[in-house]
């Protein structure tokens, strides 16, 4: 016999399969630091391990969207001036 529990599997409210697109089917749980999620309806399943580089080479780099983009500053910005002759 082990020790170990069974970890708790939860429903993820809202969560859409990237299989079958079926919503409120994934169950999600956690063994050590990593992730799993699986589908009931298809049986899609996932695991994500934290220290897992990522297709871009880097450490869970935090792909870039139009939320987390920085702007520049518009007061930052260089208008050119163009002076005309009065005559």
């Amino acid at each position: 016999m082990t020790d170990e529990k069974a970890p708790i599997k939860r429903f993820i409210a809202g969560a859409v399969c990237p299989r079958c697109s079926a919503m409120d089917k994934i169950k999600a749980w956690s063994v050590g630091d990593i992730q799993h999620r699986e589908c009931v309806a298809c049986g899609f399943h996932d695991s994500m391990d934290p220290n897992q580089q990522g297709a871009s080479g880097g450490l869970n780099e935090e792909l870039p969207t139009r939320v987390n983009h920085m702007e520049d500053d518009p007061q930052n910005e260089i208008n050119v001036v163009k002076i005309l002759d009065p005559r």
